[in-house]
């Protein structure tokens, strides 16, 4: 997965420019940075930066993490001047570095469709260990359409989904892409999060939860 989107840095943010998405987009662009008003925040996967340029105009704080430097190159590129705002910290999602103070909210774009079923329930309680107690965590993800979502390629025996991927340069990639449903979500928070939301538009969805 790494390589993946380090191979994929520079084209990554195509999928956002998809004619059928752009209403969907403008409504969640408008919609996330009320969540994250003055907080202190931890990004995850926060990539090439895109959704990162919005919590920056309104975070006291926020650290942007990603496995990738190639992607960081990418986003400190798309946010100019507030990069410097930005601490770009390389690392791994499921071993989050302790910060000196616990983060009060957490966001994570289009990075919990990429984790496998059987990990879904250690990434979030390993992202609370870095939160405060009525901290924020937002997820944003993908639903699946037809016809405008990639084909799912093949399930394995856990349940997990995969893509065939094709970059520019003509190589093909499989990624896990898991579809997770309300209910699968409400399940996965169980004991650690209370206040539950999700939100749906055409193309994407958006779990809310408050750490415990």
């Amino acid at each position: 997965m790494k390589d993946y989107y380090a191979a994929r840095a520079n084209e990554y943010d195509k999928i956002y420019l998809k004619p059928e998405r752009q209403h969907d987009l403008r409504a969640i662009e408008a919609w996330l940075p009320a969540k994250y008003t003055q907080r202190s925040i931890i990004e995850i996967a926060a990539g090439t930066g895109y959704w990162t340029q919005f919590l920056i105009k309104v975070a006291q704080s926020l650290v942007a993490l990603d496995a990738a430097n190639e992607t960081f190159n990418v986003a400190r590129s798309r946010l100019g001047d507030d990069a410097e705002q930005v601490r770009w910290v390389i690392g791994d999602a499921y071993e989050i570095p302790h910060p000196a103070s616990p983060y009060d909210a957490a966001f994570a774009g289009f990075w919990f469709s990429h984790v496998p079923i059987v990990r879904q329930r250690e990434f979030l309680s390993g992202l609370n260990r870095v939160l405060k107690p009525g901290a924020q965590v937002v997820l944003l993800d993908n639903l699946y359409v037809e016809g405008s979502s990639t084909p799912i390629s093949e399930l394995d025996a856990e349940g997990n989904s995969y893509q065939v991927r094709v970059l520019a340069d003509g190589s093909e990639h499989c990624v896990l892409k898991n579809f997770p449903t309300q209910t699968r979500m409400l399940e996965l928070i169980e004991g650690i999060g209370v206040n539950p939301v999700f939100t749906r538009w055409q193309y994407f969805w958006a779990f809310e939860y408050t750490v415990v």
